[in-house]
């Protein structure tokens, strides 16, 4: 034959196969990217489906309980994991996550502008994506008309003139409680705490179960009929009362309480599971969580602060979120190695 001929040949070969249809078993399936989170996260849907078409990926969230919930679930799964990334992980539990290991380090570039007091993990396995402090939340009309100063620091609420006032969440059934707890922890140390608790109880501090209970049922603020006019709550429950009023209000009718150690930060971090096939999305993922469109729709969506350093601030924040200048601070790892001892010694103070 021809060599023309069998070129004319190939030609049409290439023709006719680039004519068929695809088969369903030749299209390319979407890359699916896991990320597992506690069950409080949120993010506004049009940035979700944005880093999906943008990556050609479909993210599965996998909700997975409160932050150590979650982190134990990783942590069980870790030989085969459940998902790519996990987002949540605070500083209470921080040392836990990486003691075993957990994440696969990455050194995003979104590191260069957030600040260094919130880089915990020197090695980057574990990356900061939000702030926030629990205080002391007060009802401002409470002590407008009783004529009572608002407490100045932890050691006031011990004094008389509070007796009964403050509501609490048991640490060991609740986030807030614990990181109040933690509060008195850093204040007067391992070996004061209970001495402090002590005198809270003596006091009349009143103990629930959960923040829903103490926010909503015993705070005067929140119910309107609560007899406590003081609760452990989020730093920024405040602008939450603005945001979520009935009617407009000019201010939040509540405000925190963010003297010396009054206050407990917590830090959420962000890792890519060790053992991912998707190493790549993770990466990006991790970006798109450190990126300046999520880290300002985070406020709104968390209630949380970003730690991006070029974040904007929703003004419902700067104008009702008091920020403590010297929030307690205590090492992971002590948490870790004391967590247990901690709560069973409170127990034993508070409720037996």
């Amino acid at each position: 034959m021809h060599r023309s001929s069998i070129f004319l040949l190939i030609a049409a070969a290439l023709i006719f196969s680039s004519c068929q249809p695809t088969l369903p078993s030749e299209v390319s399936e979407t890359a699916v990217l896991r990320v597992m989170t506690h069950d409080a996260f949120s993010i506004s849907a049009d940035l979700v489906t944005q880093f999906e078409t943008e990556h050609q990926v479909t993210i599965e969230f996998i909700k997975a309980g409160d932050a150590g919930a979650a982190l134990n679930k990783a942590l069980f799964t870790a030989e085969n994991p459940l998902a790519d990334v996990l987002f949540g992980v605070d500083n209470t539990f921080l040392s836990r996550a990486l003691d075993h290991q957990l994440f696969e380090p990455y050194a995003s570039p979104a590191l260069a502008n957030i600040p260094p007091h919130f880089i915990l993990d020197p090695g980057n396995s574990a990356l900061p994506v939000d702030y926030g402090d629990v205080c002391i939340n007060y009802d401002k009309s409470y002590f407008q008309q009783a004529g009572i100063p608002i407490p100045a620091s932890l050691s006031d609420l011990t004094k008389p003139e509070y007796a009964g006032l403050l509501a609490v969440e048991n640490p060991a059934t609740s986030s807030p409680g614990m990181a109040f707890l933690l509060s008195t922890i850093a204040a007067y140390g391992p070996e004061g705490y209970l001495g402090y608790w002590q005198a809270l109880h003596e006091n009349g501090v009143v103990v629930v179960n959960d923040w829903e209970t103490a926010y909503y049922t015993n705070f005067s603020a929140s119910s309107g009929r609560g007899p406590q006019p003081m609760v452990v709550s989020y730093g920024t429950s405040p602008a939450a009362e603005v945001i979520y009023a009935s009617e407009p209000v000019a201010e939040s009718p509540t405000a925190s309480l963010v003297g010396e150690n009054m206050c407990f930060r917590q830090v959420e971090f962000i890792g890519i599971l060790r053992g991912t096939r998707e190493r790549e999305l993770a990466e990006q993922f991790v970006d798109f969580m450190l990126s300046k469109p999520v880290q300002e729709d985070i406020p709104l969506q968390m209630f949380m602060f970003p730690v991006l350093s070029t974040a904007s601030i929703p003004d419902v924040f700067t104008q009702n979120v008091q920020i403590p200048e010297l929030p307690a601070g205590i090492d992971p790892g002590l948490v870790e190695q004391n967590r247990e001892q901690w709560l069973q010694d409170w127990t034993e103070v508070m409720l037996k």
